[in-house]
């Protein structure tokens, strides 16, 4: 294959990742998102119009396609299913989540091979029978866990920003506590407060003090708090928690040890992270700058040795 078409293939790979993210990350919105939209829809200029029923429609196609790659939801209706949880802890809360993401799946297993029949007709590619079925298959096992992968890329991303969120967090907590708030208002101050620079953990504490609000049991609650986030530290927290209100032990203690812990694992993970850099600069060092700098250092004594050696050997 020639260079133009690798860069085709390139491109083709890199629109169709694209409009994956963008479906994941644009197309389903948050509850947060929504009441957002709810006030300034009115406000939304004409031009946009377009785009918005455009999305509107390839959310609706997105859902028709959704129960070819499974059932959207569990046989137990108060048990969410691992993809729910999954999706929980990537920070997709809308109800049309999953079904989204089961459609676009199905959507990318049946586009990808047709994209690759398309160049091979296009470019005039001829293939082997079993290259041609090999690529055939390849292409729509990419297109079905395509999906699997971005989901695990945003469920990484917001883990990270959760897990240096939560130190934060637990300090104003412990002073929430002390200066006389209950564990419930203090959750729902501190999610007021860590708004602006965490709004990922805000909106994990609005919706525990919602379920509060709404009767839900605190250890209830905190359960779903740590199942949303799906962090063990959290987990570690969350049980700590519960003991502390069960056995009447200090909260702002408990938080206090925990906030340490977690600064101390924050700490040790940047350490080993500063340690392994060495190691990685290695690679970089070896095959891009030494070759570099023995190619300044010894090209001119090459030169000059060929120099005077070559008329030594014709004479």
């Amino acid at each position: 294959m020639s260079i133009l078409n690798i860069l085709f293939l390139a491109s083709l790979f890199l629109l169709v990742l694209s409009l994956t993210y963008l479906a994941l990350n644009q197309w389903v919105p948050g509850d947060f998102e929504k009441r957002r939209l709810a006030l300034t829809e009115l406000r939304i200029p004409a031009s946009n119009a377009w785009l918005q029923r455009m999305k509107s429609q390839m959310t609706s196609w997105l859902l028709s396609l959704g129960p070819w790659a499974g059932s959207a939801t569990s046989e137990d209706a108060l048990q969410p299913t691992d993809l729910q949880i999954r999706l929980l802890n990537a920070g997709l809360r809308s109800s049309m989540a999953v079904s989204v993401f089961l459609g676009l799946k199905t959507l990318l297993t049946f586009l990808l091979p047709v994209c690759f029949v398309a160049l091979m007709w296009l470019f005039q590619v001829s293939w082997p029978d079993l290259g041609f079925w090999t690529g055939l298959m390849a292409s729509a096992a990419l297109g079905y866990y395509m999906p699997n992968m971005v989901l695990h890329q945003l469920i990484k991303q917001q883990q990270k920003i959760l897990f240096h969120a939560v130190p934060d967090a637990l300090d104003l907590m412990r002073l929430c506590v002390q200066a006389g708030l209950g564990l419930d208002a203090a959750i729902e101050r501190v999610g007021r407060e860590m708004r602006l620079s965490y709004p990922q953990l805000s909106d994990e504490f609005a919706l525990t003090g919602l379920e509060l609000r709404a009767g839900s049991s605190r250890a209830e609650a905190l359960r779903h708090l740590s199942q949303r986030m799906g962090l063990p530290d959290i987990e570690g927290l969350v049980s700590m928690l519960i003991q502390a209100d069960r056995f009447g032990t200090s909260i702002a203690e408990s938080l206090e040890v925990h906030s340490d812990a977690l600064r101390t694992k924050r700490r040790l993970i940047a350490e080993e992270a500063a340690a392994k850099l060495p190691i990685k600069l290695l690679i970089p060092l070896i095959f891009c700058v030494f070759p570099a700098l023995m190619t300044v250092l010894l090209g001119p004594v090459v030169i000059s040795i060929t120099q005077h050696l070559f008329p030594l050997v014709n004479n």
